[in-house]
């Protein structure tokens, strides 16, 4: 299986969490593999927007692939997050129970996760749950202590370096428009920057995978978007809670309920809410959902305060169940029946995340079965991020100002962000430079001011490293101009492009 130029073995279509792990574990082969990404970096749509959490496997229906991925990803999580240099805590999870009937519910979930092969679960008592929670109002609680949590963007990230390292190549910005079958029975794939041939597609789109799907004819599936708004707390208030704190999960919601999650970074998120909608790129948040959150937060955490609010967001599920229904089915992971070397990847919501390194292996399965690979003898599992600066010792850190000067400045005072930590996120192997990929990779931004103080001194140094117009300068790409002059300017002149185009095509030859 030869590449030349546009020519693939495999075409991943998706860079979320789960396509960017097919591809590195196709890097382990001799394939050439390409990644296509309709945004300007990978992990913009459903793997950015989550609750991060490292399921344990005690949610999910026995006997599915969610079950038995999720258990296999959780226990092999820690290691993957070492091998790419990639922050994850193991802190645990407690389901909590407020009334008695609730209980009951409680050890059908223990006795799933039992089923399911998760470790150490058991059924604590109101003194239990005060002694891990003090400020958690229930009376008993599922606790699972296996449960951890990690940054889902940074490991997108993390995965697409690697695999982009190892050889795979990944196009930005690259949606795909068309697929046909050519009469070699390779495909060709016609997107918003050329044409790409290959002898497989894994169609990992996430909630845009039924559409991948239907362009190759496959009609049978349908994935209905379904909105959770999150609020994001203060730092300052990590105090709060110890664990990830759950609710009793409903019969036929669409989620596991709102919950509270410490972050990685030591925020701690409110939600997810749980509304099927009509668009699937609408991540809007609302009035009535921001109340509501926090009505329910307060009940198993009093404590909260709208005061500790800094930022509200909202993330998409891909749901395969319609909102009659509600509830989860399960992971689609199969070759097409119907169209040869067309991998599907239907429905991969929660717990995607936990499951994106065992979803990889079974596609790489899939295709070695009918290829037999070879294994890529120069495969290197390791990636270094970007050091951050503050989690340093008093030591280490007057070491690296006095090799850099850069680490001496600090751009973001909210998340202590230096200027060599900018200059590496702007510098990423994958030539993302908008200011939400800057983000993400840092977490410049993502403090209490929510840029306000460091949103200029970023642009100022775009401006001045990487001769950057300010004007020019994206926010998350597709025309997100800062300054509104500029994109009323660009708008008008692709109106009058637009005319002269059509005024052209009227004329006579």
């Amino acid at each position: 299986m030869k590449a030349t130029n546009n020519y693939y073995d495999v075409v991943i279509i998706g860079g979320g969490v789960v396509g960017c792990a097919i591809a590195r574990e196709l890097s382990k082969c001799k394939v050439n593999v390409a990644v296509l990404e309709k945004e300007d970096d990978v992990s913009w749509g459903i793997s950015c927007r989550n609750s991060g959490v490292v399921h344990a496997g005690f949610n999910n229906k026995p006997g599915t692939l969610m079950a038995q991925f999720c258990v296999e990803g959780n226990k092999s999580f820690a290691a993957l997050c070492r091998q790419l240099d990639v922050p994850y805590k193991k802190i645990g999870k407690l389901v909590v129970a407020k009334k008695k009937e609730e209980i009951k519910e409680l050890q059908k979930l223990k006795q799933q996760g039992d089923t399911n092969g998760v470790d150490n679960l058991q059924i604590i008592d109101l003194n239990e749950v005060k002694r891990l929670e003090p400020n958690i109002e229930g009376i008993a609680a599922l606790y699972s202590p296996e449960t951890a949590i990690t940054s889902p963007y940074l490991l997108t990230i993390a995965l697409a370096e690697n695999a982009l390292d190892n050889g795979v190549s990944f196009f930005l910005n690259t949606q795909v428009k068309s697929i046909t079958r050519l009469n070699n029975s390779r495909f060709k794939i016609n997107t918003a920057k050329g044409e790409f041939i290959s002898s497989y597609v894994v169609n990992s789109a996430g909630l845009y995978a039924d559409k991948i799907a239907r362009m190759v004819g496959i009609k049978k599936y349908r994935l209905y978007p379904c909105r959770g708004e999150y609020h994001i707390l203060d730092k300052n208030v990590s105090w709060l809670i110890n664990h990830l704190v759950y609710p009793v999960p409903q019969a036929g919601a669409g989620g596991l309920g709102i919950h509270l999650t410490p972050t990685i970074d030591g925020n701690i998120l409110v939600g997810p809410s749980n509304e099927y909608i009509k668009i699937k790129n609408n991540f809007s948040t609302t009035s009535p959902v921001m109340k509501m959150l926090s009505a329910e937060a307060r009940k198993f955490l009093p404590l909260i305060s709208p005061g500790y609010i800094i930022r509200s967001y909202s993330g998409l599920r891909a749901k395969q169940s319609p909102s009659s229904e509600g509830g989860f089915w399960d992971f689609v992971i199969e070759e097409s029946d119907t169209v040869d070397n067309f991998i599907n990847l239907i429905g991969i919501e929660s717990p995607g995340l936990t499951a994106a390194q065992p979803i990889a292996k079974r596609v790489v399965e899939i295709i070695n079965k009918k290829e037999r690979l070879s294994p890529n003898p120069n495969f290197n599992p390791s990636r270094k991020g970007i050091l951050r600066f503050e989690e340093q010792d008093e030591e280490t850190k007057k070491a690296l100002i006095k090799q850099d000067p850069d680490y001496g400045e600090i751009v973001c005072r909210c998340e202590k962000v230096t200027k060599k930590e900018i200059l590496e996120a702007t510098n990423n192997p994958l030539g993302a430079r908008s200011l939400i990929s800057i983000k993400y990779r840092t977490r410049a931004m993502m403090g209490r001011c929510q840029g306000g103080y460091c949103l200029t001194r970023i642009i100022e140094i775009l401006r001045e490293y990487f001769d950057l117009n300010p004007q020019e300068i994206l926010l998350k790409g597709d025309n997100s101009y800062l300054l509104t002059r500029y994109r009323r300017n660009k708008e008008n002149e692709l109106c009058k492009k637009k005319k002269l185009l059509s005024l052209a095509e009227e004329l006579p030859v």
